[in-house]
Order: structure tokens, then C-alpha cells, then sequence
């Protein structure tokens, strides 16, 4: 089975890192800018007017949405939606078990998703919901794109375009400040301790560590599915020998790598070369990639 989402990243050193969100000062959108039609992967939606009740039943996608100032008209996330403090208040919806009848009844102006379970877009639709679907980001473009989108769809474009422009200038400030840090660097990136499903360098993450020179041990495995996420076998990974591990799965530390069988003979693990992520944050593609590329950056700077 492919994991439905397994991108990871964020703190280092075995802590994780606290970050802030700044939530603008805005105005409310004006009539004048709607109705909008809008494209995502549900197809064209047309928005009629100005958004007040937002069900955005992705943790990503919430924080889009604050980050942008329009944190005030969503009422419902999904059950990871905790980002920044204030989506804690949300009605928490399951995303990935959707009982679409019961988000219907809740009589949302808009519906968020990042993935269709049981055609749930057909069936928002069908009753008059305007629906905007955006899949996991597979570039660093595909963010920006869902941010300018979902500015559109709030009638905050220029909130949403300014937000696009300081994370631009923030991953080029960090990549200058780093330069090549990891160039040369094998990763190990592990999204839990069972499965194995590892991301290669074509993902979204692979793309972010490729900022700083970093080249997964993935790329040399199948990709059966063509996810991006090739699934390993912990003889592949000892063999593979990789030069940093990166681990974001809870509870999961370099103890713990070093307790499993032969893992000790890694040279990563050895020289504590072992990177500990937030999944909590790594698995969102939204405004907090800056600090996703600079933890790892500081990590890998922090190594030697």
C-alpha cells in the first residue's frame, strides 16, 4: 500500500524546532472581485461570493489559509488541523473516513480538500459547493500555486502573492546562507519505522533537500508505482550505507535506529549523523518550508 502522504521534515537535533505564523492584517474582500472561477484537480469551480464559512479539510491547507488572513472564515479542518493555535477551536473532521453528507449538512460556502475519498467532489458539487482539490505538491511551484489559488478564492490575492513572494525570498536566503551544505550527502528519509516507503529525489521533500545538494538513497530503488516513494527493505538501507538519516516518525531518535538489527553498522549512525524531524510539520507543504529547509540545513551544518 502507498502511504497516502509521506513527506516529512522540520526541527533537528533531537527537538523540535517552534515556529510562529504572523497572521496578517487584512480587509475584508470586496463583491466586486466574484464571482471567480477558479481550476484545481476537482476541475473549475465558481465561486460566487466571498467565502465565510470555509471547511478546509487539510492541516496544509488551514494553514494557507490563515497565513493569508482569511483564517476567520474557515470553520472546519481535519483532524491534524492544529497550526497555527487558533485552528485548535476548528470543527475537526475525519478527511480520510469523510462522511460526505455530514460535511453537506454543515452548509459550507466552500470545501478545501487534498484528496477525493469516495468522490466527495462529485457530491459537494451535485448540492452547489464550490470545491477546490489540491494533491500533495510535487514542486515547490505547486505550493505557491495553491496559495495564489486559495488568495483567489477569498478575495485576498494580494495577501496570498505577498506570502508567495517573502517564502521565495526566504529559500533563497537560506540557500545563500548555506550554499552546497549537503552537496555530495546521501539521505535516508524515513516517514515511519514499519513500512519503508522512502521518499526519492523527484518528491516534494527530495526537492527541498535538492536546495541544499542532498541526494536521496532512494533514487537507486524501483519505483513500482510511480509515487516517488519507493519501498525499501532494511537490508537496502544498511547496504545503502547513506551519509545522514533523517527521521520523521514520532518517538523515533538515534537510540532507537541504533537498537534495530545491523543499523548499528551504519556509518550515520555511528558518527550521529541522525536528523529527528517534526511530522506534525514536515507533513504539510504551506507557508512553513523556510523553516523546514533551514532546520535541515542547520542540522547538516551542526554535523560538520
Amino acid at each position: 500500500m502507498i502511504p497516502v502522504f509521506a513527506l516529512v521534515l522540520a526541527a533537528c537535533g533531537g527537538a523540535a524546532t517552534t515556529t510562529t505564523t504572523t497572521i496578517p492584517t487584512t480587509t475584508a474582500p470586496t463583491e466586486s472581485t466574484f464571482p471567480v472561477t477558479l481550476a484545481s484537480a476537482a476541475g473549475p469551480a465558481t465561486i460566487v461570493a466571498p467565502p465565510s464559512h470555509i471547511a478546509a479539510l487539510s492541516a496544509t491547507h488551514v494553514e494557507m489559509l490563515f497565513a493569508i488572513g482569511a483564517g476567520d472564515t474557515v470553520f472546519a479542518g481535519d483532524l491534524n488541523s492544529n497550526y497555527p493555535p487558533a485552528a485548535d477551536a476548528l470543527t475537526k473532521i475525519d478527511a480520510f473516513n469523510l462522511n460526505v453528507e455530514a460535511v453537506i449538512a454543515l452548509d459550507p460556502d466552500l470545501v478545501v480538500l487534498s484528496y477525493d475519498p469516495g468522490d466527495a467532489v462529485a457530491a459537494l458539487e451535485a448540492v452547489g459547493i464550490p470545491t477546490l482539490l489540491f494533491p500533495t505538491a510535487l514542486t515547490i511551484d505547486d505550493t505557491y500555486d495553491q496559495i495564489v489559488t486559495l488568495g483567489a478564492a477569498t478575495g485576498r490575492s494580494e495577501e496570498a502573492e505577498a506570502l508567495v513572494a517573502d517564502l521565495e525570498t526566504e529559500l533563497k536566503e537560506i540557500t545563500a546562507d548555506f550554499g552546497g551544505a549537503g552537496t555530495g550527502l546521501r539521505y535516508y528519509y524515513e516517514t515511519d519505522p514499519f513500512s519503508f516507503y522512502t521518499p526519492n529525489s523527484s518528491t516534494f521533500i527530495g526537492r527541498v533537500l535538492g536546495l541544499l545538494g542532498m541526494e536521496s538513497i532512494a533514487d537507486a530503488a524501483p519505483d513500482d508505482f510511480g509515487s516517488g516513494f519507493p519501498q525499501l527493505t532494511p537490508e537496502f538501507i544498511v547496504d545503502a550505507d547513506p551519509d545522514v538519516i533523517i527521521l520523521a516518525a514520532d518517538g523515533e531518535d538515534l537510540s532507537t535506529v541504533a537498537a534495530r538489527d545491523g543499523w548499528n553498522t551504519m556509518t550515520a549512525v555511528q558518527v550521529g549523523r541522525v536528523i529527528v524531524v517534526d511530522p506534525d510539520v514536515a507533513g504539510r507543504w504551506g507557508p512553513r518550508i523556510g523553516d523546514l529547509l533551514r532546520a535541515i540545513a542547520d542540522g547538516i551544518t551542526e554535523m560538520g
